[in-house]
């Protein structure tokens, strides 16, 4: 007869409860000198062990009454193959002994010997998996720490001769965090946008250690940004990051103009969208009076100093956009390729590259010690943090607004949204009704107008609404 299940009651326990769970109850007698107890029951001459267990390896268990334990409590009924490693030398002395409690306690020693030796292996087993946690937790410090040369985090073709450091979180800080205290006001400016306590929601999600620009300093992207990034635009295979920014780091400076917060200054900055809304509005004057004014993609102001003024300290392009630009005004190249990045090397020196995925400029004239990268981690940081993947990715109105947030202490914002009648179009062109550029379906334009109009509640920002 074969019992699968097997439990040790004592005479007051629950038989039938027992019975009702397929477990086979019987009845132990237990000894008072400590040797053996006797087990009878149903089909227990069957057992190897001749019924008789050794005391010392017995425990009250809550369900069933005595249990058996070889070093590891259980409860309920265990098998009998988890029973028989321990009671199988007190078998081999009930075999050589006979039958009484007073008899086998060679058995019994024997039983608890298998006891220990399978608490002895759990106990090896428990260590060597403590000793595999510690191992693994080192080599990932270490790792995020840079040491012992992992690269575990370099994207493909980052070559460990020239290293650079790795900040943490999303890289590239240039800018010094704004005082923890809300007293202590960032700016000298009547509202700065580094002062805390005043919009939980910003705090929450504003970033003041991550430089907006790309530079010698933080060249080197998380693996997610960079794997991120390059599937902006999948079709074009990915170049060195690291000899593609050396290369242009020869041209460019490779350095961020912008420093940290100041209590003295107040640097005001105007963003200028490209809305029709600035038609017949009139900003002009008070567009020009900024300090830095930054402007999107065609932006053109000859014609529309009126309504969009005719200064421009920032000019973000990428490569099919671009165009020539006077000698003060920066150029900030918004790369969504490592293609992009050859081009402005090209574009500023030898003039190889005449199209990407469509025609582009050969050379450019703009002055090269005020060329900038837009950073692709603080492109992700975007992304991930503010316009929370609402569309492909954020539009480039909103790239530039949150550049501004970043490196200016009072922005402005102009040019963004409908017209007072709903319609999207360009402040340029002449058929109000001609502008699709909001149903792109790359971008999510409803909930970034709804992260602008957040924005201006919390104080960070103030909208002229424009017609």
């Amino acid at each position: 007869m074969s019992y699968e299940h097997i439990a040790v009651e004592d005479p007051a326990g629950d038989r039938e409860k027992a019975a009702s769970q397929g477990v086979v109850p019987v009845t132990l007698t237990r000894s008072g000198g400590g040797g053996l107890g006797t087990v009878a029951g149903p089909g227990v001459g069957a057992w190897p062990w001749g019924g008789r267990i050794p005391s010392s390896t017995l425990h009250r268990d809550r369900r069933w009454g005595w249990g058996f334990w070889g070093g590891v409590p259980f409860r309920g009924a265990p098998r009998l193959s988890e029973l028989r490693p321990w009671l199988s030398g007190g078998a081999a002395g009930a075999a050589g002994g006979g039958g009484s409690s007073g008899e086998g306690g060679g058995g019994g020693g024997g039983a608890e010997k298998g006891g220990r030796v399978r608490c002895s292996r759990r106990v090896w087993v428990l260590l060597a998996s403590l000793v595999l946690v510690f191992l693994t937790s080192l080599f990932f410090s270490v790792s995020l720490r840079g040491g012992y040369g992992f690269n575990y985090l370099e994207p493909p073709g980052w070559e460990e001769s020239r290293r650079v450091k790795l900040v943490p979180s999303y890289v590239g800080a240039h800018r010094l965090s704004p005082p923890d205290t809300q007293q202590q006001k960032t700016c000298a400016c009547s509202r700065c946008i580094g002062d805390p306590g005043v919009s939980d929601w910003f705090d929450e999600n504003y970033d003041p250690d991550i430089s907006p620009v790309w530079t010698r300093d933080n060249m080197q992207l998380p693996s997610d940004v960079y794997y991120w990034w390059v599937m902006l635009q999948p079709q074009f295979k990915p170049h060195s990051i690291q000899q593609v920014l050396l290369r242009l780091f020869q041209v460019i400076p490779g350095r961020s103009p912008y420093g940290s917060w100041d209590p003295g200054r107040c640097l005001r900055c105007a963003v200028v969208g490209n809305s029709g809304n600035l038609r017949g509005a009139g900003y002009g004057a008070t567009i020009d009076g900024h300090n830095y004014i930054m402007r999107i993609n065609l932006a053109p102001t000859v014609g529309y100093e009126e309504d969009a003024g005719s200064r421009t300290t920032h000019h973000f392009m990428y490569p099919e956009s671009a165009k020539n630009l006077a000698a003060n005004v920066s150029f900030v190249l918004v790369p969504f390729k490592t293609l992009d990045l050859v081009w402005i090397t090209s574009a500023l020196s030898t003039g190889q590259i005449r199209f990407t995925y469509a025609p582009v400029k050969q050379f450019l004239r703009v002055d090269k010690d005020k060329v900038q990268i837009f950073n692709p981690a603080f492109f992700k940081y975007i992304h991930d943090r503010w316009t929370r993947h609402h569309g492909r990715y954020p539009s480039t109105g909103m790239l530039v607004l949150f550049f501004a947030l970043h490196v200016c202490d009072e922005v402005n914002v102009f040019g963004f949204g409908a017209d007072s009648r709903g319609n999207w179009h360009h402040y340029w062109e002449q058929n109000r009704y001609s502008g699709e550029f909001r149903k792109t379906g790359v971008h999510d334009a409803d909930f970034e107008a709804q992260i602008i109009q957040q924005l201006a509640k919390a104080g960070k920002i103030t909208i002229f609404p424009g017609k």
